[in-house]
C-alpha cells in the first residue's frame, strides 16, 4: 500500500474527504440554483413568478413562454443565424488561428520571435473599440456577418497553447511525410492536424462559445435588425418590461416574465449539450500534453 493511500485512509484523510465533498458540492449547488430557477420560472405563470421570490418547480406547469417563443418569426430567424454563424466562425477561426501556429511552431522560421513577440503585444495592449469599428467599416464589414467572425479570428491566447502544443508533437512524423513528397500543407492537414484533435477542440469550443455569446459585435456592426444574432433578442427581451405580441412576431401573447426566462434557457441549453461531446477530448488532450516525446 502507497503512502499516500495509507496518508487518505487514516481518520483525518476521511474527514477531509467529506468536508471537500461537502464543500465542493455546495459551491457546485449555489451555482445551478440560478439556473434551475430560471428553468422552473419559465414554465411557471406570470402569477406564480410575481407572487413567489423563489421556487425550483412551478405548481402549474405551462408551456405558454415556449410557445410564443417558437411561434416568433423574429426568434426563430435570430436562432438560425446565430448556429450558422457560430458554425462558420467556429471553423474559419480555428483554421486561421491553425495556420499561424503551425509555422511559428518551426524554431527555424524566420522573424518567428518578432511575430510572437507581436502576438504577445496584443494580448497587453489592444486598439479599442473605436479603431476596431474604424477598420471594420473602412473593410466594408458593416450589416455584414463577417463583421462577428473576422475581428476576433485569431484569438493570441490560443494560438499559443495551439503553438506549442504543435511544438510537442515527434518531428520525425512530419520529416517521413516530407520524404514521401508531401509539402507543408499536406504535413499539416494529414499529421499535425489529426494529432491535434483534443486541444482544436478544445479551442472549437471556446470559439464556438464566446461566438455564440457575443451581443457587443452585433450591437456595434450590425443596424439592419433582420440581421440580429439570438443574443440581441435576448438583450432585447430581458431589458424590456414587457413584449407585445406585435414585437415578437407571434401568434401567441407573451407572458412578460416567463418569456425572458425561456428565452434564457434556449440560449443557455445548446452550450451546455456541446461540453459533454468535448469532455473526452479535454481529458485526452490533458495526457498527451503531459507526455514528454
Amino acid at each position: 500500500m502507497s503512502t499516500s493511500h495509507q496518508r487518505f485512509n487514516t481518520r483525518a484523510g476521511r474527514a477531509f474527504d467529506v468536508l471537500n465533498v461537502a464543500l465542493l458540492t455546495g459551491v457546485g449547488l449555489l451555482a445551478i440554483l440560478p439556473f434551475l430557477y430560471v428553468l422552473a420560472g419559465s414554465f411557471a405563470t406570470e402569477l406564480e413568478i410575481t407572487t413567489r421570490p423563489f421556487f425550483l418547480w412551478p405548481e402549474e406547469i405551462t408551456t405558454s413562454s415556449y410557445r410564443s417563443i417558437l411561434s416568433s418569426d423574429v426568434f426563430v430567424r435570430a436562432f438560425a443565424t446565430t448556429v450558422v454563424v457560430t458554425f462558420v466562425g467556429t471553423l474559419v477561426q480555428l483554421g486561421l488561428t491553425a495556420l499561424m501556429a503551425y509555422p511559428l511552431a518551426k524554431a527555424d522560421l524566420p522573424g518567428r520571435r518578432t511575430v510572437l513577440a507581436l502576438v504577445v503585444f496584443t494580448m497587453v495592449f489592444s486598439a479599442g473599440m473605436i479603431p476596431t469599428f474604424l477598420v471594420v467599416k473602412d473593410l466594408g464589414l458593416l450589416d455584414t456577418y463577417w463583421a462577428l467572425i473576422l475581428p476576433m479570428a485569431i484569438n493570441p491566447f490560443s494560438l499559443i497553447i495551439i503553438k506549442n502544443f504543435f511544438q510537442q508533437l515527434p518531428p520525425e512524423l512530419e520529416e517521413s511525410a516530407k520524404i514521401d513528397g508531401a509539402n507543408e500543407l499536406q504535413v499539416l492537414r494529414h499529421v499535425v492536424l489529426p494529432l491535434s484533435k483534443p486541444v482544436l477542440a478544445t479551442f472549437a469550443l471556446f470559439y464556438a462559445v464566446g461566438i455564440w455569446n457575443d451581443y457587443l459585435s452585433p450591437l456595434l456592426y450590425l443596424s439592419d435588425t433582420s440581421k440580429w444574432t439570438l443574443q440581441m433578442i435576448l438583450r432585447q427581451v430581458t431589458a424590456a418590461a414587457s413584449l407585445s405580441a406585435d414585437e415578437m412576431a407571434t401568434d401567441v401573447p407573451p407572458p412578460a416574465q416567463g418569456i425572458k426566462f425561456a428565452v434564457v434557457v434556449i440560449a443557455t441549453i445548446p452550450v451546455l449539450l456541446a461540453y459533454p461531446f468535448l469532455q473526452k477530448h479535454f481529458a485526452k488532450g490533458m495526457l498527451i500534453g503531459s507526455v514528454k516525446g
